[in-house]
């Protein structure tokens, strides 16, 4: 019972911490530091809500939610499951083991699901570019389509693209469309669609839950940032945040499924911390939270293996 009370606790305290961080405003001083948080509550919560029920569920079996899935296994094939310590009279914890299996699929299951649509919407894209996109002398390195909007995206992967539109050229300045490609590079650089990809699919999982929504609003807002930062050390942070602006009142055309774009939300939060850029976290605070945030991650499989 000690496990599943402190598996709970530490579920519950995860989610109270994003609850917290999302309207917090110092992950802006260290974004990658505050990604790195934001993805340890993510998989401490997911383990720790799963690793509660089990815990509860199999507290007969002693020796942690690991053996006792095991045993549990065991019994349920070779003597079925009235012979064993659960019960089918004991309804609460057949119930909890049935809820935490079920959560642990449908966490599983919506993360493959949400990366294979992606994949597949990226294929279609990389198809489509194929066929009207082209290159430029002026513009090496990057695909050219003739749309007249603004638009400039990446599109992550082994075989990674950055496009921009013919609207885009005319629109930006050299030194600006200097600054937007040095962006688009960090996202690739970095892949940050990966970052980006189990706060996606937990949304699609608990689109019901305002946290859920909020957290992949604040980690998409960071990946943002995170690649500011890093455009930061290639161009001018003032070429980077007029280029923002002129994005934003061209009505810049939204980057495709799959695909990471220059303009998102929060447009004018990142044209503020570029134009008026604030200090960063010391970096014995970005050393403790990347610290803390190791520890956090480990915690919830350590207790699986909790025996009691």
């Amino acid at each position: 019972m000690i496990a599943a009370a402190v598996l709970a606790a530490l579920a519950t305290a995860c989610a109270l911490g994003a609850w917290r961080l999302t309207f917090a405003r110092w992950p802006w001083r260290a974004p990658r530091s505050a990604i790195l948080l934001w993805q340890s509550l993510g998989v401490t919560w997911g383990l720790a809500s799963v690793g509660a029920l089990l815990a509860y569920a199999l507290e007969p079996y002693g020796a942690g939610v690991l053996y006792g899935l095991h045993t549990f296994a065991d019994s349920a094939i070779s003597l079925g499951m009235g012979h064993g310590l659960l019960r089918p009279a004991d309804l609460p914890r057949l119930a909890a083991l049935a809820a935490g299996l079920s959560l642990l699929a449908v966490l599983v299951v919506v993360l493959l699901a949400a990366g294979a649509t992606t994949l597949r919407a990226r294929r279609r894209h990389r198809v489509l570019l194929a066929l009207i996109a082209h290159d430029d002398p002026g513009v090496p390195g990057v695909r050219i389509v003739d749309h007249p909007g603004a638009a400039a995206y990446c599109l992550p992967g082994l075989r990674s693209e950055v496009v921009v539109s013919a609207g885009t050229l005319s629109l930006l300045s050299q030194d600006e469309l200097t600054a937007v490609l040095a962006h688009e590079a960090a996202h690739v650089r970095e892949r940050h669609d990966l970052v980006l990809l189990p706060f996606t699919a937990l949304s699609w999982a608990l689109p019901w839950l305002g946290v859920v929504r909020n957290a992949h609003s604040s980690v998409a807002l960071l990946v943002e940032m995170a690649a500011d930062d890093r455009a930061r050390r290639y161009c001018s942070p003032r070429r980077l945040a007029t280029a923002l602006l002129r994005f934003g009142t061209a009505g810049a055309v939204p980057a495709p499924d799959g695909a990471l774009g220059a303009g998102s939300d929060h447009v004018m939060a990142r044209v503020n911390r570029l134009v008026k850029p604030g200090a960063t976290l010391p970096r014995r605070v970005r050393y403790s939270l990347v610290t803390f945030s190791v520890l956090l991650s480990a915690s919830a499989p350590l207790l699986w293996m909790y025996p009691g």
